[in-house]
């Protein structure tokens, strides 16, 4: 294996390269930074009052406040993290083969699916943790948040496709597929006990609280086999940029790439939903505005995921100090920052068209 990095040529390992483009490195390494005061900062609310020096004792040392660090604390600061990153790059991937800025992991329905099996589980068993008997009790709620996410998206897919996947149809199907999967969610909630339907609906918010190691494993481990599977179809990713003609040319297996690539960012988005629940418009918002501060044309992959990571955990932050000591859902403070930037890019889209 050989590692080749200099100013002005692409980072080489192996047979595989990557272009480094300076000012998208240094946005990373600013987003990273943020990224872990924001996580410090995360750490040092709750009813026990810390400073920051306090929070790096506690994580390296065996204090009075260990516990509460440990296993209250930095479990939802990284979960909060981690669902983020993931969301980030899912909807970077989706948006890149979409071709299009609205486009996000919530078209492919994998947060509808994840809602209405959760909500369908709450339901039908009348316990937030699934105690009673049947298949999707047994599950508990966040695999059986993943598995309807992952079936949502499947819908999707085998109904996209025609003799090959194109990302406009995709789009489309997709949106009907959610507006189904959102009133069949409304409709459960409506015929359910009012109890369950008030857990379910805490849930479809999104929410980080109470999010312990458990959470954080599964973010974890889906980040760290899909990255770099990501990473590696930068290529190709690259190429679905352009028409369906000139990615045959370019010698990509066009059908083969969107698929693998939209699997990626389906696991990466089912993941994050199961963990969390359905945290809005990171997934949309994290790809544009990594897009702007890199200063590139097609959303940057690993500064997408870090965005998505300073976004999710900003938002969880102003969810605890806003109305304190009252705590809003994450997934609340998501949705009402990111409508305007929505209606900003529907604005921004319609004036494009009339140039």
């Amino acid at each position: 294996m050989t590692l080749t990095r200099t100013h002005d040529r692409p980072l080489r390992i192996g047979a595989a390269s990557w272009r480094l483009r300076p000012r998208g490195l240094l946005v990373a390494l600013l987003g990273l930074a943020a990224l872990v005061l924001l996580m410090a900062l995360n750490m040092r609310i709750g009813d026990i009052a810390m400073g920051l020096g306090d929070v790096l004792a506690a994580i390296v040392g065996d204090g009075p406040d260990h516990f509460v660090v440990m296993e209250l604390r930095l479990p939802r600061a990284l979960t909060g993290a981690l669902v983020g990153t993931a969301l980030g790059l899912a909807g970077a991937i989706t948006q890149a083969i979409a071709r299009n800025p609205l486009a996000s992991p919530d078209i492919l329905g994998v947060t509808t699916g994840a809602s209405v099996t959760v909500v369908a589980l709450m339901v039908a068993t009348g316990s937030m943790y699934g105690g009673a008997s049947g298949a999707l009790a047994g599950l508990g709620i966040p695999a059986t948040a993943l598995v309807g996410g992952l079936l949502g998206a499947l819908i999707v897919y085998v109904l996209s496709w025609r003799g090959g996947l194109d990302g406009y149809r995709l789009v489309l199907v997709g949106i009907g597929v959610s507006a189904v999967f959102t009133n069949v969610k409304y409709w459960l909630l409506t015929v359910g006990d009012v109890n369950d339907s008030t857990r379910a609906m805490t849930w479809i918010s999104g929410s980080l609280h109470g999010r312990g190691w458990e959470h954080v494993t599964p973010v974890a481990l889906a980040l760290a086999v899909l990255v770099p599977a990501a990473l590696f179809g930068t290529r190709s990713l690259g190429a679905l940029r352009f028409g369906d003609e000139t990615v045959t040319g370019l010698g990509v297996r066009m059908n083969l790439s969107r698929g693998l690539m939209i699997l990626a960012a389906v696991l990466l988005a089912a993941v994050a939903t199961a963990s969390a629940g359905p945290i809005a418009f990171v997934a949309l918002a994290a790809p544009q505005i990594a897009l702007r501060l890199a200063g590139v044309a097609q959303p940057p992959l690993v500064v997408s995921a870090i965005v998505g990571g300073v976004l999710t955990t900003a938002a969880d932050l102003l969810a605890r100090t806003l109305f304190a000591p009252i705590e809003l859902p994450v997934g609340v403070v998501t949705a009402v920052l990111g409508a305007p930037y929505l209606i900003y890019l529907l604005i921004r889209a319609r004036r494009e068209t009339r140039t």
